[in-house]
């Protein structure tokens, strides 16, 4: 009976991910939207830059990554093309192939939680999961799962 009671406390994507440490990033970085933009920001309901959210959310799941994005990518799994895309998995973008510049966590349904830019908040949006595909002036670079 306490099992079925915590299961209505669990969050979507913990259900989705059957807890696992996707899940539990994503639930994390949602509960910091809102939370302001600033670069260099890794500060609990204070601010956050993309990597930041990506690093502090991940420690909560029990993983350890680098701080910048660029290292963030070089650090993890590259998932190949075609490879399905779960909850938890980091979609990173850049300007070229060594020039990683943002990240975001990818949540379901083509959409990621992120930092995007200052002056903005941590928010949800629409992300393209294709490498190469076009995001603003930037392009993805690639998709990876830390959890792997």
């Amino acid at each position: 009976m306490l099992d079925l009671a915590n299961t209505y406390g669990q969050t979507r994507a913990q259900n989705v991910a059957a807890g696992a440490a996707g899940g539990i990033a994503v639930d994390w970085a949602l509960a910091q939207v809102g939370t302001p933009y600033v670069w260099g920001g890794e500060t609990l309901g204070v601010d956050f830059d993309c990597s930041g959210l990506v690093q502090a959310a991940y420690k909560a799941a029990g993983i350890t990554l680098p701080r910048v994005a660029q290292n963030q990518y070089d650090a993890a799994a590259k998932l190949g093309p075609g490879d399905p895309l779960q909850p938890g998995d980091l979609v990173f973008f850049s300007n070229g192939p060594t020039d990683v510049t943002h990240v975001g966590i990818y949540i379901g349904n083509s959409q990621m939680v992120d930092a995007p830019h200052t002056g903005a908040d941590v928010r949800v949006e629409p992300t393209p999961t294709t490498p190469g595909a076009t995001w603003g002036d930037e392009v993805v670079a690639g998709v990876t799962d830390p959890a792997a």
